[in-house]
């Protein structure tokens, strides 16, 4: 459930005051972006890379971005202050409002900015995954771009929770696989980790880009590399990664059991990226960088 206050444009509103209109063409027919960063003591972690993705989003969906960065970050905490919020997760959203037949004469600025909060969604460890074929196309052009069209996403994950499954591997048109709905996902064999490449049609997620770097430093090998769903259930070890849940192990996919969830490996990078984690908060304060307004 999203917390009362909500930065809408350039004001802090209660929920209920924040109005939108049919006449926002982008967001009736889905062009926009979105990010979700996780809170911890109150700062928005890795908050530089989700910015870093949103920018290069934005151009591949051709859509305007005139926010400054330290600003946005600024109004996060407003938000975060607002509701009185030092662990969860907060998402920011910019929408295309001047696009289509469909778009109204009102005044409009010509990207929406929307910001606000949550608290942490509840899982459960180990992890079962279904699968759905055809749930990513990796030739789209805009592949891998996290677009507010999440429709697919919703659907499949709504479909796996009613059979019973926590989330759900998406093959693409190869029948290779991709990511699941809201994860990056991982299988370890021989003490290395592999992960579908980008070319897959799989989300470049913040977290995932996060093991490569950690994985060298805890002496854990994370490559890309084509997976089929074959390579899962001869796994090791299969594990997801994400904002809202970091590291957590998958111990079943369509029946298949994993012999270890949580297996050493998986283990060993989630104490890893904790500790990450951790030392960019410590950072952060240290330094003193987070914009107040």
């Amino acid at each position: 459930m999203i917390h009362r206050y909500v930065f809408h444009n350039d004001r802090l509103l209660p929920i209920e005051d924040v109005r939108l209109s049919p006449g926002q063409a982008g967001l009736l027919n889905g062009w926009g972006l979105f990010t979700t960063v996780r809170i911890v003591e109150g700062e928005a972690f890795a908050y530089e890379r989700h910015w870093k993705r949103l920018q290069k989003d934005a151009r591949t969906l051709h859509l305007p971005m005139p926010f400054d960065a330290d600003k946005v970050r600024g109004q996060i905490h407003e938000v975060l202050r607002a509701n009185q919020v030092q662990e969860g997760c907060a998402r920011i959203y910019i929408v295309y409002n001047k696009v289509g037949f469909w778009a109204s004469d009102e005044s409009f600025p010509q990207v929406d900015l929307i910001i606000y909060s949550a608290p942490l969604p509840a899982y459960r460890e180990p992890v079962r995954l279904a699968l759905r074929e055809h749930g990513r196309h990796a030739a789209s052009p805009i592949a891998g771009v996290k677009v507010i069209s999440w429709l697919n996403n919703v659907w499949s994950l709504y479909e796996a929770q009613q059979a019973g499954c926590d989330e759900v591997v998406l093959l693409n048109e190869r029948g290779e696989v991709a990511e699941c709905t809201a994860a990056n996902i991982f299988c370890v064999r021989g003490g290395t980790v592999f992960t579908p490449p980008l070319s897959s049609g799989c989300l470049e997620g913040v977290t995932r880009g996060l093991l490569f770097e950690i994985g060298v430093k805890a002496g854990v090998a994370v490559e890309e590399h084509i997976l089929l769903p074959e390579d899962l259930y001869a796994a090791d070890e299969v594990f997801i990664s994400s904002t809202n849940r970091n590291v957590l192990a998958v111990g079943e996919i369509t029946g298949h059991k994993i012999p270890a969830a949580p297996g050493l490996v998986t283990q060993k990078l989630g104490k890893a990226f904790d500790a990450y984690v951790a030392d960019y908060v410590s950072g952060v304060k240290d330094r003193g960088t987070r914009v107040r307004s």
